[in-house]
């Protein structure tokens, strides 16, 4: 009887309007499977994934030994609520993140998503600073460009216009100091001097707003969606870790995107032989199996707050043993196979390969990013490295011929949202030299359809 009467509820066709709304109104084809590196639609065709989704796919889709290891602990329950239990799963994987990560970092707090992930990080640098009697402390500095999530306190110390424009007068905007963008400089600075001008920066920030007031300073390692993958010079790293400890801010590290392997090490603070205070993982530490983001910090500011009173924060799936369950399963995946080294090695010759099209396309300005964290940008003029027209929205155009050609890419602007054009090329950490093959002959062709649509030069026509 029920089952008739709400026969209805569910009796839906793929041809009707959707219900659904994201960012547009725009309609994509329906996903029917993906295993590894491909997606098929429910069309037949099958599209390369050269973006990992949006950087989360790391480890590739569908991999079986991460799905029965979730179906163990579906088969065993799905939710336990950290106030009331334990959960095996939470546990093993807070151990071996903190084992994994540098020295000090050993406590570790999950939530389900970066945005989630960074807030929490946030408020945790507050409480420690409140347990430790500097209740002053409450600037957080961040870069612009740069993009760490999309809640009220993640926007706060977010640098992309066009998300936080429209939602300004509702939130207490951050101090921001500008990303260390060396690669659009035209001086005579060495990297090194470059780097240290960057840094320097913050520096002068902190007495322009009063040291007393400065809580932490916050940082993607390798830039994400708002940079482009950008790398600063060398000398940028250990110099900002002086001046925080200098002026007592704590350094955190947004690693939703370049963390669990994606740059060809671990955590990409390693590149750098770097130890922040607290580090913020996302993305690929779920892989796209189940939403899962963590913080990782330094026991003694966990300690204090726990002295406090406790982490006056939480979050309903925090620990979740199903998404712990996923999670632990991809790290195995990552470690056993080794797809960190593999993520060096093919990172490497993609980054060689991307670089190459430069001789092609004089368009492409820059070639950057470390691992499988790269990106190239589209400008008119590679000598001043002025942006394309932003009317062209060459950043949305190519992505769509892309698209048509099977290749998924991942794209933004770059100037600060509202001009500049860069694209992500990074696909998941088992890439094969067959499938960065594919991924280079689709892109070539991609390019060349949008040098042919907007009269840009292409060298070998």
């Amino acid at each position: 009887m029920s089952d008739t009467l709400y026969s209805h509820v569910f009796d839906w066709s793929p041809a009707e309007p959707s219900k659904l709304f994201y960012q547009s109104g725009s309609r994509q084809p329906m996903f029917e499977r993906a295993l590894g590196v491909h997606v098929w639609t429910r069309d037949g065709a099958r599209y390369i994934d050269a973006s990992s989704g949006a950087m989360v796919s790391n480890i590739g889709h569908s991999n079986p030994r991460v799905i029965a290891a979730m179906r163990e602990q579906m088969e065993r329950g799905t939710f336990a609520y950290r106030l009331h239990f334990e959960s095996e799963p939470a546990e093993q994987l807070a151990t071996a993140l903190g084992r994994l990560s540098p020295p000090g970092l050993t406590r570790v707090f999950f939530a389900s998503g970066g945005s989630e992930a960074v807030e929490s990080a946030v408020k945790l640098a507050r409480q420690y600073a409140l347990a430790r009697g500097e209740a002053d402390r409450t600037e957080v500095i961040a870069r612009f460009p740069a993009y760490h999530g999309s809640t009220f306190g993640t926007l706060a110390v977010t640098g992309y216009d066009p998300l936080t424009r429209p939602f300004r007068a509702m939130f207490r905007d951050m101090p921001k100091i500008p990303a260390p963008r060396a690669y659009l400089d035209r001086d005579n600075l060495t990297d090194e001097e470059k780097g240290a001008k960057y840094a320097e920066a913050l520096r002068e920030k902190i007495e322009a707003i009063g040291p007393k007031r400065a809580l932490a300073f916050i940082m993607e390692p390798v830039g994400g969606a708002s940079t482009g993958a950008l790398v600063a010079p060398d000398s940028y790293y250990q110099r900002i870790r002086d001046i925080c400890d200098e002026y007592g801010l704590l350094l955190i590290y947004d690693e939703v995107m370049t963390g669990v392997g994606r740059t060809g090490k671990f955590l990409a603070a390693e590149h750098w032989e770097q130890s922040p205070d607290i580090v913020v993982l996302g993305k690929g530490l779920g892989a796209g199996y189940a939403p899962l983001s963590a913080v990782v910090a330094r026991a003694d500011i966990v300690e204090a707050v726990l002295n406090d009173g406790g982490f006056m924060h939480g979050y309903t799936y925090a620990g979740n043993p199903l998404a712990c369950s996923a999670g632990l399963a991809v790290l195995k995946e990552i470690l056993h196979h080794d797809l960190i080294g593999n993520a060096a090695r093919m990172g490497e010759k993609l980054k060689e390969r991307l670089t190459a099209l430069m001789k092609r396309f004089p368009f492409i300005g820059d070639v950057r990013g470390k691992g499988l964290l790269l990106a190239f940008e589209l400008v008119q003029d590679r000598a001043t490295m002025a942006p394309l027209p932003k009317e062209w929205n060459a950043y949305h155009r190519l992505v769509e011929i892309a698209y048509a050609h099977k290749l998924v890419i991942y794209a933004r602007r770059t100037r600060g949202g509202d001009e500049g054009d860069h694209f992500l090329i990074c696909p998941p950490m088992i890439v094969s030299d067959a499938d960065l093959d594919e991924i280079m002959d689709k892109l070539t062709t991609s390019l060349l359809v949008f040098a042919r649509e907007t009269g840009l030069e292409d060298h070998d026509a």
